[in-house]
């Protein structure tokens, strides 16, 4: 009964990025995932979540499509070199990477991942 307690009032209490990074964090795992916040340099790792940011490269450089996926405990951003356009990669979609983990600039980051969509959402 404590426990029930102890979370009705910090739902009461939290903020809105709280609860959202909590309900994020619950919807987003996937058997075999391992949260982005206990990802470890230099190591494979699978990881899940939802696509919150697609930005590309200047044409000046050479093409990629950067992904940010997002777990409710942090951000990955999933690297696909020689690419602009990656098929079923959009903002919203649901997905989990698999690759080595590195660290770009303090910032965990998967080059050219293997990835699996998640089935779309029914709209009702």
């Amino acid at each position: 009964m404590s426990t029930r307690l102890g979370q009705a009032l910090h739902r009461l209490t939290a903020s809105r990025e709280e609860l959202e990074a909590a309900d994020e964090r619950r919807t987003s795992h996937a058997p075999g995932s391992v949260a982005v916040a206990d990802l470890v340099p230099r190591r494979r790792a699978a990881v899940s979540g939802v696509l919150t940011a697609l930005t590309y490269r200047p044409r000046t450089q050479t093409p990629a499509l950067v992904a940010r996926l997002y777990d409710g405990t942090g951000t990955i951003d999933l690297i696909f070199l020689g690419r602009r356009e990656v098929a079923g990669i959009e903002l919203g979609r649901r997905l989990v990477a698999e690759g080595m983990v590195y660290d770009d600039d303090g910032r965990p980051a998967m080059y050219n991942p293997a990835y699996e969509l998640a089935p779309r959402a029914a709209h009702a």
